[in-house]
């Protein structure tokens, strides 16, 4: 700070940082005159002079004061006496000798005379508990002469306004000074007041409902109260010499929580000459009349006498000068002392000197925002440092046997496990078992020492309680002892619900109709508790452990729990299926994502549910279905299951149609389960096998269906088997040695007609098939079967009709085939003329072409290389009269041929050039060359992409 520093009394021991300490503050500016009253709060010091001046310094900034000065000089005024700041600094009055009274606003440097209040010596003022900050709302003012006036101050501007709205005396003590005020909200209640008033012999506490006037500021609303409530009064006999006398209260605790924990309550001290009376003000109490009841009187004799410089104590006790609140402490001024007394125990917890002989205490203040405390003598600032006050409250709360807010209050872990060992031995002593474990559970006291303890005691549920907050306390890292509490615990669960049941059984064996009903409750309660216990600790359960000391007491559901607790589905399933409870056991599996559970479980649970069972299974498609065929298979064992409402054969058909499998297995069960089911229908197995005929190959394995097909005589869709393999011959005879004409005829009409024998031969089996079932013969209906194919003839079936037939009752049906053939002879006959006289005019065009012959004119040039044709062997194409020399022509078809032709042309030039077989090499190689005319042949047309100019003709030839 730039205004103010600290120096510490010389006289404090520094090696341990003090709960309270006092610190001189030094000024960094020099004051000429006597300070003659000061004021602290929200961080803002107010100084009064002798002189009329008035310091105003925040202590956040202390580098900006204000200097003010008081409209009148001293001498026409008087002295400043006192000065009064409210707790958010927004408000000071000050009062002088004379009786004159002025108001400074904090947004102001110029006091407002209070004319209302001239001549009124005010003694103690009480602010509004809302601390407002534009204008003081409704205050209480406490005269010397024992009257309380209710003002309303509001800045003004106007030079003719009045500062105060309204003034009223509101109470009238007779024949005393008013030494104190103070007014707080009662809880919940908008209109509800207290109002404490204290003399030097008294003290007054009201309680009740204040006025509610038409506008704010126009009227009284304390009168209402003083009126109508009668107060409750701690008086004290009257001191023959005249002794200091102020009430105060406890600063604002920090973040809304007071002193001794009660929320919303603060704490008051009144001195007088009896001592100090202290206590709580109970604003929300229930009897007000009881409100000093708890109250404590801290006489003077209690404080010891200061010792002379011999080291003698004083004979006379001289009287407390001043007293402060803080949140846990009472700081009295006596005898140039600063004494801090723990008001919980009343032990002096401090006792320092501070002011020299000679020297006087002008005020003792505290910052009610800030919990700061100030000491003013007329020339030096004390301030009271008060660090960590609440470091031995849990001791003090300890000695009183009050546990839980010793608790409270206890910082470090040992402090907290002393609060634990006490509180459990105090517990144990009153027969609070149960309530002890609690606190031995979170004590370091032996383990062993307080198991046996309960043990030796009987209390089985302490002892349970106990182990679990020991369980809870021991770190993740003690696996060992973990486990072997847990342990324990199991087994006193298992005690303890075998007990109840025992009590249970035996209450309805020796009295009928005994009411079991709260020994049932129990019974619900500890089983709720053991689920809970292994739910929370199942991590520091040993499986097996558990398992087996749970077996040996035959406790099923507990068993149920523990495996549900730690995820054993095997066990919970097998549990429910062994007693038939498929709901309970189908909610397991939905739960489950191990395959290996489902392949297991699958077959007893898809006897039983199976619809339910296949909803699961398909919302697992990461399931290998092979390993689900024998559940599958012995469920559709089952032959009074419809095959339409088969499950095997609906999850097949998902695994086939959404799954896309491929596995032959797959294929061959669903075809296993159509083909064995006792329907007479094959609708579902020819569907299939239709749609697997879409498919290059079949997924199924084609003889092991049609043995299946076979040996459950499913014909139609054996037959439809040998279709798909292509072997119609063998399906036509099998159709056929079932008397399946349809089936038969459909089959044999599906070859095409890239091969019209075979399916003249297959409707001529099928024919005959037809023919040997009439018992005559029927004409009728040869003819008909005729007509379905138009390869048949009626010649083709004569054969098969029996000798007896009479050959007159077709007799139309031949001549009209008769008459056909001769149609076709004769048809025949004229292609056969055409096809003569094609073949004289070949022979004359071969004749001519030995004579054809082209003339090579002696200038003529090569068609590829422009040189003259006749320097070098060449070609010439007489339909075209173009000539190529014979190694121009090999090379524009050597780069124009595929790889076949080019190849060979290569081996054969290469042939002639080693010598071979020349004259046979030469004509294979000329016939492969000179083909056809490279500009007339398809060579040409295949460079009908190539650009008529390419890269090494003379661009400029073609240039325009």
């Amino acid at each position: 700070m730039e205004g103010i520093s600290s120096m510490r009394l010389p006289d404090l021991d520094e090696s341990v940082l003090p709960m309270f300490k006092v610190e001189r503050v030094q000024l960094h500016f020099s004051i000429s005159s006597d300070f003659v009253a000061a004021q602290v709060a929200n961080n803002v010091l107010t100084l009064a002079l002798s002189t009329g001046r008035i310091l105003r310094i925040d202590l956040d900034s202390p580098g900006d004061i204000d200097d003010i000065d008081l409209p009148k000089r001293p001498q026409d005024i008087g002295l400043i006496r006192h000065m009064f700041l409210d707790p958010s600094a927004s408000h000071l009055i000050i009062t002088t000798t004379l009786g004159e009274n002025y108001y400074l606003h904090t947004q102001s440097r110029q006091p407002k005379a209070l004319s209302r209040l001239k001549g009124v010596r005010i003694e103690t003022i009480a602010w509004n508990p809302s601390l407002p900050t534009a204008s003081t709302r409704e205050i209480l003012i406490g005269a010397s002469d024992g009257n309380v006036y209710e003002v309303y101050i509001e800045p003004s501007n106007e030079f003719y306004r009045r500062e105060e709205k309204y003034l009223k005396a509101v109470y009238k003590i007779p024949d005393a000074a008013i030494t104190g005020l103070w007014i707080d909200l009662i809880p919940n209640r908008p209109d509800g007041r207290t109002v404490l008033i204290s003399t030097s012999t008294r003290l007054f506490y009201f309680a009740g409902r204040i006025g509610r006037p038409g506008q704010e500021g126009s009227g009284s609303i304390f009168s209402r109260l003083f009126e109508t409530e009668t107060p409750t009064i701690h008086e004290v006999p009257p001191d023959s010499k005249p002794v200091a006398s102020t009430l105060t209260v406890s600063p604002n605790p920090p973040e809304g929580v007071s002193a001794h924990g009660h929320e919303g309550e603060r704490s008051y001290a009144w001195l007088s000459a009896q001592g100090v009376l202290y206590g709580q003000l109970r604003t929300n109490a229930a009897f007000p009349s009881q409100v000093f009841n708890d109250s404590k009187m801290l006489r003077r004799d209690k404080i010891p006498a200061s010792q002379s410089v011999s080291g003698r104590k004083r004979p006379t006790l001289d009287p407390i000068a001043g007293i402060l609140l803080t949140q846990w402490h009472l700081l009295s001024f006596v005898e140039g002392r600063i004494v801090a007394t723990q008001r919980l125990d009343e032990k002096i917890v401090y006792d320092q000197v501070v002011l020299e002989s000679g020297e006087k205490m002008l005020c003792l203040v505290s910052d009610q925002e800030k919990n700061t405390y100030w000491l003013f003598t007329t020339q030096e600032i004390y301030e009271i440092v008060v660090t960590d006050e609440d470091r031995d409250v849990w001791k003090v709360m300890l000695a009183a046997q009050r546990f839980d807010q010793a608790s409270q209050y206890a910082r470090s872990p040992a402090q907290k496990d002393a609060v634990a060992t006490a509180s459990g031995d105090y517990l144990i002593k009153k027969k609070q078992y149960l309530e002890a474990a609690s606190v031995y559970g979170k004590s370091s006291r032996s383990f062993e020492q307080v198991a046996l303890t309960f043990i030796d005691h009987g209390e089985q549920d302490a002892l349970r309680k106990y182990l679990l907050t020991k369980l809870s306390t021991y770190k993740k890292a003690y696996v060992m002892q973990r486990i072997m509490v847990a342990s324990w615990l199991v087994e006193i669960f298992m005690s303890k619900l075998n007990s109840l049941d025992d009590t249970i059984t035996t209450k309805a064996q020796l009295t009928e109709g005994s009411n079991t009903a709260e020994t049932k409750d129990e019974l619900g309660t500890i089983q709720r508790e053991f689920r809970d216990f292994v739910s929370k600790y199942k991590t520091d359960l040993d499986r097996k452990t558990t398992y087996d000391i749970i077996s040996s007491h035959g406790r099923e559901q507990e068993l149920l729990a523990y495996a549900t607790a730690i995820d054993d589905s095997n066990y919970v399933l097998s549990y429910w299926i062994q007693r038939e409870r498929w709901q309970e056991a189908l909610d397991v599996l939905k739960k489950q994502n191990d395959p290996e559970f489902f392949y297991r479980y699958s077959s007893v649970l898809m006897t039983n549910v199976a619809t339910e069972v296949v909803d699961i299974l398909m919302r697992h498609p990461d399931l290998n279905p092979r390993k689900l065929i024998p559940a599958l298979l012995n469920y559709s064992q089952d032959s009074s299951i419809p095959l339409a409402k088969n499950q095997a054969a609906r999850y097949l058909i998902y695994c086939i149609n959404q799954l896309q499998s491929t596995d032959p297995a797959i294929h061959n069960t669903l075809i296993s389960i159509y083909a064995s089911h006792p329907s007479p229908s094959e609708a579902a197995l020819m569907s299939y096998l239709s749609a697997q005929s879409l498919n290059a190959k079949p997924l199924y394995d084609t003889d092991f269906a049609f043995r299946l097909c076979i040996q459950h005589s499913r014909v139609q869709s054996a037959v439809h088997i040998y279709s798909s393999m292509g072997e119609y011959s063998s399906a036509v005879d099998l159709a056929l040695k079932h008397n399946q004409i349809d089936l038969a005829s459909s089959v044999a009409d599906r070859p095409t007609d890239t091969d019209p024998a075979q399916r003249k031969r297959l409707w001529l089996a099928v024919a005959k098939k037809v023919i040997s079932q009439q018992d005559k013969g029927s004409i009728k209906t040869a003819l008909d079967f005729m007509k379905r194919c138009d390869l048949l003839r009626i010649e083709d079936l004569i054969p098969f009709f029996p000798d007896f037939v009479v050959i007159d009752d077709f007799k139309e049906e031949i001549c009209s085939a008769l008459e056909s053939y001769s149609r076709s002879i004769a048809a025949l006959d004229v292609e056969m003329d055409a096809s003569a006289a094609t073949a004289e005019s070949i022979k004359k065009d071969i004749k001519q072409l030995n004579n054809r012959y082209a003339i090579v004119e002696p200038g003529e040039r090569c068609r590829v290389c422009q040189l003259p044709l006749l320097s070098r062997q060449f070609f010439v194409f007489p339909s075209c009269q173009h000539g190529f020399h014979s190694d121009c022509l090999g090379r524009k078809v050597l780069e124009g041929s595929g790889l076949t032709v080019r190849g060979r042309i290569r081996e054969l030039q290469a042939s002639i050039a080693r010598g071979g077989r020349r004259e046979r090499e030469a004509r294979e190689l000329d016939a492969l060359v000179a083909q056809q005319c490279i500009l007339c042949g398809d060579y040409a047309i295949k460079q009908i992409d190539e650009p008529f100019v390419s890269e090494t003709d003379d661009h400029d030839e073609w240039a325009i």
